[in-house]
């Protein structure tokens, strides 16, 4: 398995070896050992989750409170989605940066989101199916969103979906009632980039960046 760093550091990109044969395609989508070797430290998987999109369905920006945060590993099985980081640590040098990876079933590429990191995805196919591996479970009293058409980050999402027609993004209420970048940052929402890395200290991990 092959792996990039992203513009947002921490953030990698990881594509697998696929092997075909008339029978099909076998691929490991997941090894910790590889995982270790790229990102410094394993994944400790608390909770598996899957989700189904339509197209043009936009899912985030969403991050938890640190600590504990919540680290995801993702990747698409079913149809094609553009995953994006975005860097929302405060404090950060490359804070409000974002960056994409797509996420199909033609590369079956993988995107590692670390704790404090906020994360979203735009379906750009009828019946997108994306699995997180999360290193914590859902607590809702610590999850937060940041909205995902916020001009502030200016994340360009696609305009055509998979087979080139054209798409509009659709939010959950939740999504759409999410605050900005500047409402997140003055209501104190956003996680600290001093507080993630004494956190992930504590745990034996350092942060890049």
């Amino acid at each position: 398995m092959e792996h990039r760093e992203l513009a947002v550091a921490g953030a990698l990109e990881l594509t697998p070896r696929q092997f075909t044969d008339p029978r099909g395609t076998f691929l490991e989508w997941f090894r910790s050992t590889t995982f270790e070797g790229a990102v410094g430290h394993p994944l400790d998987l608390q909770q598996a989750n899957m989700s189904v999109s339509a197209s043009g369905v936009v899912r985030g920006v969403h991050f938890a409170d640190v600590p504990p945060g919540q680290a995801k590993y993702v990747t698409c099985v079913r149809g094609a989605v553009l995953d994006v980081v975005v860097d929302i640590r405060v404090g950060s040098p490359t804070f409000g940066r974002w960056d994409s990876v797509l996420l199909d079933d033609v590369d079956r590429r993988a995107i590692y989101v670390p704790e404090g990191l906020g994360h979203a995805f735009m379906s750009l196919e009828d019946g997108s199916t994306v699995a997180y591996l999360c290193s914590s479970g859902y607590a809702p009293e610590r999850e937060h969103g940041i909205h995902p058409l916020d001009p502030a980050l200016g994340i360009r999402w696609p305009e055509v979906d998979r087979a080139g027609r054209p798409v509009t993004p659709a939010l959950s209420d939740k999504d759409a009632d999410a605050p900005t970048l500047d409402s997140a940052l003055r209501e104190g929402l956003l996680p600290r980039y001093d507080d993630v890395v004494a956190y992930l200290s504590s745990l034996g991990r350092a942060t890049d960046g």
